[in-house]
């Protein structure tokens, strides 16, 4: 988030995770309900699965109007967040410390990061399993290029942000 940011530091931001798609469905209503900043906004990041997009993402509107808490962006990490992670696969290499995992965005397989059926499987498995879920993820995002990655739902999720912190 700050590196989409940048020196915008009237923007501050807090972190709420779950424990995966059914606990965020579960609990995020609650926690927006007893959300007291009414100058707050809220993003709202879940992979896809195996769900389509749109219902997903309207049935997650829908759910927040039932609360009024505005405004609210919605995105949909197609098919999971590790797609995001394909599309600068520089960005693994560095923060994994591997040697050629580039080579792999020229394979027709992976050339539409954000196509990859299972991406956190094929992900572990072109990393001979060095990357771990959560602590794979925090340190392939501090390298991740704003600019230059090649997933579309990645580029989805940074202009919604600097749109709904009006930057």
């Amino acid at each position: 988030m700050p590196r989409i940011l940048g020196n915008h530091g009237h923007v501050k931001f807090n972190y709420i995770t779950f424990q995966g798609k059914k606990d965020l469905e579960k609990k995020f209503m609650c926690r927006l309900r007893g959300w007291l900043n009414p100058d707050s906004a809220f993003v709202i990041l879940i992979d896809q699965d195996q769900d389509d997009c749109r219902e997903l993402k309207s049935k997650l509107h829908d759910k927040c109007a039932e609360i009024d808490k505005s405004p609210v962006l919605i995105r949909v990490a197609c098919c999971e967040l590790e797609s995001w992670y394909f599309g600068d696969l520089e960005a693994v290499e560095k923060a994994l410390e591997l040697k050629n995992l580039t080579a792999y965005r020229n394979k027709k397989k992976y050339r539409e990061p954000d196509s990859i059926l299972k991406p956190s499987e094929e992900l572990r498995k072109i990393t001979r399993e060095a990357y771990q879920k959560i602590s794979g993820s925090r340190d392939i995002a501090r390298h991740l290029s704003i600019s230059t990655n090649t997933s579309a739902s990645f580029h989805a999720f940074v202009k919604g942000i600097k749109k709904i912190c009006e930057l």
